[in-house]
């Protein structure tokens, strides 16, 4: 087959995959299980106070905050800054809000798959633990068969969305930006990446509980900075965001002009496509959390959300809207964001660069222990060594080639990851409010597990 056709017919199919289908699939839960748990995202602060708990709680792998940063260095990646420059473009301002909504009720989902995953997962023979939506699907649903289909749509979309796509994005900005060339950062980011993740989960979420704050809080501050600058505008473009999302905006310079059913669809297509809340990655590492109970490591899951989408997502939305770069012809994408951070002189342009270099190299971390878990429950321990090999050249290949079929088809994965995942979610709601209120309701949350 033709290339061009195959990456045209590809292209069409990730379209209609993220498009209206699954943001009703996504959207709609997260509505439904926000009800079902009584607002969940009220007990926000308490979540954030134990996620920074660093003490062995109970069985598992990791702290409950080596979870929580490992799953942030998945999820914080170019959706953060890039990806909110695409629904800007496309959406107009409306989509910022609508990208922060999908993030505030997300916030009930990412604790819902957290929990079905570590109730769900087994201890292996060596004292580690497996879990993620595969283990829920088999154990919970009695849906082997779908466990194994979600396994292999994850671990075929991680060589794509987490590694071969984010390697190629740091060699293009380390080219862009320093006039380095790609094999040269290939080689730098493969070395960095082999040191990390040839050690396992365990230093995995060493380097991670480091970066990831790190990363994260330069942004964060970068980015008020940033707006600082341009103060008198702000609350203007605060205004013009909220508005925009209940009634469109007409055209205006080079933008095309967008009504309330694109800002909608683009802002929380791409709010999703960034929290990743549903779409079942995060629960993989939520289950090697050492935790009292599930719900306690899920309160710590569902923090990922409101920083990755409601304060990450929405900081970005700000800056790129109070520059008014996105009205200009030919800016979208990282053009956009590229235009909107370096019109703020040097502090601009850094905030940018570290932020990128930061969040795809996390992301590159966070979803190799993904595919790894995955490939484990396909193949057995036996696959784990090869799998990380493997991993640790694609990041290579995928720094010295060009990689929009790879893209566009780790994209379709990723999105088909979703659908097995949610069918869990909604069929064992009742598992999650009966764990909810054993444990949180109740009064209980710093109860261990009892034996059922």
């Amino acid at each position: 087959m033709d290339l061009q056709l195959l990456e045209s017919l590809l292209n069409d199919v990730a379209s209609f995959l993220w498009g209206y289908p699954l943001i009703i699939l996504l959207f709609g839960t997260h509505i439904y299980l926000t009800i079902r748990l009584r607002f969940i995202q009220r007990y926000l602060f308490k979540a954030i106070k134990i996620s920074f708990s660093r003490k062995k709680e109970g069985t598992g792998d990791i702290s409950q905050f080596g979870a929580l940063t490992t799953a942030l260095a998945a999820t914080i990646g170019t959706g953060n800054i890039v990806g909110v420059a695409t629904a800007l473009t496309l959406g107009g301002p409306g989509a910022i809000f609508w990208m922060w909504l999908s993030g505030v009720f997300g916030i009930a989902t990412k604790y819902s798959e957290a929990l079905l995953s570590v109730k769900y997962r087994v201890t292996n023979p060596d004292g580690t633990v497996s879990g993620g939506p595969m283990y829920v699907l088999e154990r919970g649903l009695k849906m082997k068969w779908l466990g194994i289909v979600f396994a292999a749509l994850t671990a075929i979309s991680a060589f794509g969305i987490g590694n071969m796509t984010q390697a190629n994005s740091i060699a293009h900005l380390a080219e862009d930006t320093f006039a380095m060339a790609p094999w040269l950062t290939g080689i730098i980011i493969t070395l960095l990446t082999a040191v990390v993740i040839l050690g396992g989960i365990q230093s995995i979420a060493k380097v991670t509980e480091t970066l990831v704050p790190f990363m994260a809080l330069f942004y964060i501050v970068g980015g008020m900075i940033v707006l600082m600058l341009q103060p008198g505008s702000l609350m203007e473009t605060i205004s013009l965001i909220f508005n925009s999302a209940f009634t469109g905006h007409a055209a205006l310079g080079g933008f095309a002009g967008a009504g309330i059913k694109e800002a909608m669809r683009f802002g929380i297509a791409r709010g999703l496509f960034s929290n990743e809340s549903g779409l079942g990655s995060a629960p993989i590492v939520a289950a090697a959390a050492q935790t009292k109970n599930p719900v306690r490591q899920a309160l710590v899951s569902s923090t990922g959300t409101f920083w990755d989408t409601v304060v990450v997502c929405a900081l970005t939305g700000l800056v790129l809207v109070n520059s008014g770069n996105w009205t200009q012809e030919g800016l979208n994408g990282a053009k956009l964001t590229s235009s909107a951070f370096s019109e703020m002189g040097a502090i601009g342009t850094i905030v940018l660069t570290v932020g990128l270099l930061t969040f795809v190299f996390s992301t590159i971390l966070g979803w190799s222990y993904y595919g790894e878990k995955a490939a484990e429950y396909l193949f057995g321990k036996k696959v784990i060594v090869p799998y990380r090999v493997l991993w640790v050249i694609m990041v290579f290949v995928g720094s010295i080639l060009s990689l929009n079929i790879v893209w566009t088809f780790a994209d379709i994965t990723n999105g088909l990851m979703a659908i097995p995942n949610l069918v869990s979610l909604l069929l064992l709601t009742p598992v999650l409010i009966s764990e909810t209120k054993k444990y949180l309701w109740s009064g209980n949350i710093e109860e261990g597990e009892t034996e059922e």
